[in-house]
């Protein structure tokens, strides 16, 4: 399995075999004594000669036997200047490589490439690379050509080489040319595996340039960063020498090492069946550490145990397992809500997602004479309208900001009384507030003001969410680009929360709902789903009578508790059942009650949400999005041995000193 950051190089080196049994060496004189035997680190080779093509001779086995040194690697570290962050839509603007070899710089290649494609103006600003720079360069198809001839032959290293990488092969692919097999090395990776969270918070190529006090700052033009990289690239290697990595055969295998805690518990997945389902690490108090789903539980399980698992509390977390417990299920859907509905029970410490769904926020307009928004917790019927739920309060105060840019509501906290009458606030003369607590704003003035909300949250939106799109567009065209930009935020997440809402509520008046998918092998998954809530799953195998299995299942099926015209399940669960039932294919076999969507819902503003994700994509193109973060304690690398997260002890304590040195984190005392 090829581990991320370092793929497998081609075969370079041939191995010398080895003889357990040496003959004698040296060569013993008649009458001198008996034959000595060489020490165990000699080997045989056959030394040319015309006295000696028959006879074996001994040299001591050094490093250079046991791999390419990688002093004398070439390596090519290459940047990319691009349109974009996807090769799908984007192109390459420039390119940049420097040729390296222990440690001499053997060559550089630079050159700016047509895209064939304007620049956008954020990425001009970021690269410094405009659309009239690039007018009279040549285009990829003939700048590619030499740069692979520049590489050829050596192993290709990049910052967060899938991004670089990627295009480059997909500019292989365009224009016709072959990729070439390179080796390559990914410094982002490397220095995830030698540096700790005391040294660098991160490891991008900005964070490490200063740390290892490069020649040349990253500024994103290719050559300048290129160059960044090999000085990162050489202060990496520094690491490496104490820890017995010294060829690029090492190299390639440091990060497929597996921690040996992690490989003696491999015995765990013997028993784990394949198929859909769910499956629950357990720690020695039987209590659940992590819980997991897959289509095939038994490769996922095994998975665990690999050098493919790179998160360090997955580590830790095999390590306190003591067995592994395997719930098979009909089909994925199934499998993907007993997963929720055991995290939210058990709540395991190594589960970050869905642990808490009691912690959902919603906005609510209070039911009272003059109501009022006020975020809460749970939802009580009869107690006003609700909105979301949002994931955290940030969003959900969001929410209340758009809601308030719009609707002139109160936004005092305090209970208003018909009869008990007050002063006005900043907000009255503002026009923010019609200051009902004085009088000027009648119950029934107020109560159209609240109407509008109610109304967004039931079916329409556009009374609540026009007037910020048009304040948008005026900020725009005043200049107040980022007075525009927090505006057009706000008023998405209130777009997507009332969206959320009217999706939830389309499922949670349907006393039942059949759904059907095709299984792939001529059967069918089945699902019955009663007020959002799945309460029965699974499979009429190819020949067996559907209607006759679904009466089966229909029999034994939950009857959720509640009210009628409320949710039976939790939002994530309702949530999972609408994908599964949108999913192309997904056949509606029965229905009890009304299955609809309202109207006229927040459809027209499909494209409005796709430009702010967009916009929210091109704020960083580059970005590494990989959990690339440093570790509280790096890997200790031992020669022959796999790595394991050990501390920083020995060797690994001396380098880790001696980069701080070099940077001037540390004193010489």
């Amino acid at each position: 399995m090829a581990s991320p950051g370092l793929s497998d190089p081609r075969p370079s080196v041939r191995s010398v075999p080895f003889d357990p049994v040496p003959p004698p060496f040296p060569p013993t004189p008649v009458g001198e004594g008996p034959p000595l035997v060489p020490p165990a680190t000699w080997r045989q080779v056959a030394l040319p000669g015309s006295g000696y093509s028959d006879r074996p001779r001994f040299h001591q086995a050094t490093i250079d036997d046991l791999g390419t040194p990688l002093a004398e690697v070439t390596f090519v570290v290459v940047d990319l200047e691009t349109t974009g962050g996807s090769p799908k839509d984007s192109a390459i603007t420039e390119i940049g490589a420097v040729k390296v070899r222990g440690g001499q710089v053997l060559g550089e290649f630079q050159t700016l490439v047509d895209p064939g494609m304007e620049i956008p103006p954020y990425i001009s600003v970021l690269t410094g690379i405009t659309s009239m720079m690039v007018a009279a360069a040549p285009r990829i198809d003939a700048v590619l050509p030499a740069f692979l001839e520049f590489a050829r032959g050596t192993v290709l290293v990049a910052h967060n080489a899938p991004f670089d990488l990627g295009f480059l092969r997909a500019a292989c692919e365009t224009t016709g040319v072959p990729w070439p097999a390179f080796a390559s090395v990914d410094t982002a990776v490397l220095a995830r595996r030698l540096l700790t969270r005391d040294e660098v918070p991160n490891c991008k190529l900005g964070t490490l340039a200063p740390y290892f006090s490069t020649s040349t700052q990253p500024c994103h033009r290719a050559l300048d960063d290129a160059r960044a990289t090999v000085d990162v690239l050489h202060g990496l290697f520094e690491r490496l020498g104490p820890l017995g990595i010294t060829s690029l055969e090492e190299l390639t295998g440091l990060t497929r090492q597996v921690d040996p805690q992690r490989r003696r518990k491999r015995h765990l997945a013997e028993h784990v069946p394949s198929g859909p389902g769910v499956y629950v690490f357990r720690g020695p108090r039987d209590e659940a550490l992590y819980v997991g789903t897959s289509n095939d539980l038994r490769s996922r399980v095994r998975s665990y145990f690999t050098a493919g698992e790179q998160r360090s509390r997955m580590t830790e977390m095999i390590t306190i397992a003591e067995r592994i417990e395997a719930l098979p299920c009909a089909h994925d859907l199934e499998a993907a809500v007993r997963e929720l509905r055991l995290i939210a029970e058990h709540k395991p410490r190594y589960n970050r997602r869905s642990r808490f769904p009691e912690r959902a926020l919603w906005v609510r307009l209070t039911d009272e004479v003059f109501p009022r928004l006020s975020v809460v917790r749970r939802v009580r019927p009869g107690a006003g309208v609700f909105l979301g739920p949002f994931p955290d309060r940030r969003a959900a105060d969001a929410a209340v900001a758009a809601v308030h840019e719009s609707l002139p509501l109160r936004q005092c906290t305090s209970r208003l009384s018909l009869t008990v009458l007050g002063t006005a606030c900043a907000l009255a003369g503002m026009g923010r507030c019609g200051a009902p607590c004085t009088g000027a704003q009648s119950r029934e003035e107020y109560a159209s003001v609240a109407a509008v909300f109610a109304a967004a949250v039931d079916s329409d939106p556009e009374a609540l969410i026009a007037p910020l799109l048009a304040r948008v567009e005026r900020l725009s065209g005043e200049g107040r680009y980022e007075d525009a930009a927090v505006l057009r935020d706000r008023a998405a997440v209130l777009v997507r929360a009332v969206r959320r809402r009217q999706r939830l509520e389309s499922l949670a008046t349907v006393p039942e709902l059949v759904l059907a998918r095709p299984d792939g092998a001529g059967g069918w998954q089945l699902s019955v789903v009663r007020r959002g809530r799945l309460v029965a799953a699974g499979v009429a195998e190819r020949g067996r009578s559907v209607r006759a299995h679904l009466a089966d299942l229909l029999t034994t099926a939950e009857t959720p508790a509640g009210p009628e015209d409320e949710l039976a399940a939790s939002v994530d669960e309702t949530e999972l059942v609408l994908r599964w039932m949108e999913k192309p294919g997904t056949r509606l076999v029965d229905v009890t009650g009304t299955l609809a969507c309202r109207s006229p819902g927040t459809g027209r503003y499909s494209a409005f949400l796709a430009r702010v994700e967009a916009g929210r994509a091109e704020r960083d193109p580059f970005g590494d999005h990989r959990p690339l973060s440093t570790r509280s304690q790096p890997d200790r690398v031992v020669p022959g041995q796999p790595v394991h997260d050990s501390g920083r002890r020995g060797a690994g304590r001396v380098a880790g000193r001696r980069g701080r040195m070099a940077s001037g984190l540390a004193s010489p005392t």
